[in-house]
């Protein structure tokens, strides 16, 4: 049983039987009931998601044998992170934190009373890549119908373009694209947050 303060009990029932048996007295059973309290060791954690945050501070309890563990796994499964990081608000991401994959507890341990900052990086979601796959097939079947000498039938009836492009000025524009596409991701991420 645990109470919302941290305090678990731990309750054991005894009978008292003598160790020879009277016969003289009835069958009687005294029972006793001892209680133990301990406290369960806590840690505070700021939870950030790419740096910005805290988007949630939770107290969780400390798992492991010395009870000094943090149980990064139900805080990966919690968050979507796939990933969490050591973090300072000043300083920024700092190392990661690594945990043992059977039981999911931290391989660093904590004291009771800790404050931890961790950064998270969420998990990539299917959506972006199978977007990206399809755009960058509707793309190249374009190119392919605009670079083809006989336009199909069903390219006519859109009819979007009534020139034809060499091929190496196309090989050109798609490497340009994919190249400022590198770059400018980067480039935007760093001025636009």
């Amino acid at each position: 049983m645990a109470n919302d303060n941290g305090v678990g009990e731990i309750q054991e029932e005894e009978e008292a039987t003598p160790l020879l048996p009277n016969t003289s007295e009835p069958e009687q059973v005294q029972r006793r009931t001892r209680t133990v309290r301990t406290k369960v060791p806590e840690a505070e954690v700021h939870v950030y998601k790419q740096g910005k945050g805290p988007i949630d501070v939770i107290k969780t309890g400390l798992g492991g044998w010395d009870q000094d563990q943090l149980e990064v796994r139900e805080i990966l499964d919690k968050y979507g992170f796939k990933s969490v990081y050591a973090f300072t608000p000043g300083s920024g991401r700092g190392v990661p934190i690594r945990f043992n994959p059977r039981n999911g507890r931290s391989l660093v341990t904590y004291r009771d009373g800790s404050v931890i900052y961790l950064d998270g990086e969420p998990k990539d979601s299917l959506l972006k890549p199978i977007t990206k796959i399809l755009l960058g097939v509707a793309i190249i079947t374009i190119m392919i119908v605009l670079v083809m000498k006989e336009t199909p039938e069903w390219a006519k009836q859109l009819n979007f373009s009534g020139g034809r492009i060499p091929p190496w000025i196309l090989a050109c524009a798609v490497i340009v694209f994919t190249r400022m596409r590198k770059r400018t991701k980067t480039f935007l991420e760093r001025y636009l947050q």
